[in-house]
């Protein structure tokens, strides 16, 4: 597979809006080729930004209900949960799922818990007076605590 490479939809050279003109299936290979617009769900409703593509684009309508709900609840899950009706389990599945589909690994980006821990301690030590700021600076780059 060749790579593959992020756009935003503006032009590179005048930043104009740039049209979708050949779409090609991963899995199976089909192609498409014409002037493509972005469905009302995926583009901005007005503005110089209205033929602007991104990483949103890829979800479908349910994907987008979800993140809107995650949105409006500030990332709460429990807010989502009853929101929505669904279960814990269930909002992490479908976080999970548009991560995937915007094209992040969903584990990824997940500290450890001893990493957050030791930081939490290296930063209430700060707070307290135990140590410097230059000191707090080098164990939170990886110095010793």
């Amino acid at each position: 597979m060749p790579d593959l490479y992020t756009v935003d939809g503006s032009c590179p050279v005048c930043s104009a809006p740039m049209t979708v003109t050949r779409l090609r299936c991963e899995r199976c290979g089909s192609a498409l080729e014409g002037s493509f617009h972005l469905s009302p769900a995926a583009a901005p409703a007005q503005g110089d930004d209205a033929g602007r593509f991104g990483r949103l684009a890829r979800l479908d309508d349910a994907q987008l209900e979800f993140v809107e709900a995650f949105l409006r609840c500030r990332g709460i899950i429990k807010n989502v949960e009853d929101m929505l009706g669904i279960s814990y389990p269930t909002v992490r599945a479908r976080l999970s799922n548009v991560l995937t589909t915007m094209g992040f690994n969903a584990d990824e980006e997940q500290a450890d818990p001893a990493q957050r821990r030791t930081r939490r301690e290296i930063l209430a030590d700060l707070a307290a007076g135990r140590i410097t700021t230059e000191e707090a600076h080098q164990q939170l780059m990886g110095g010793d605590k």
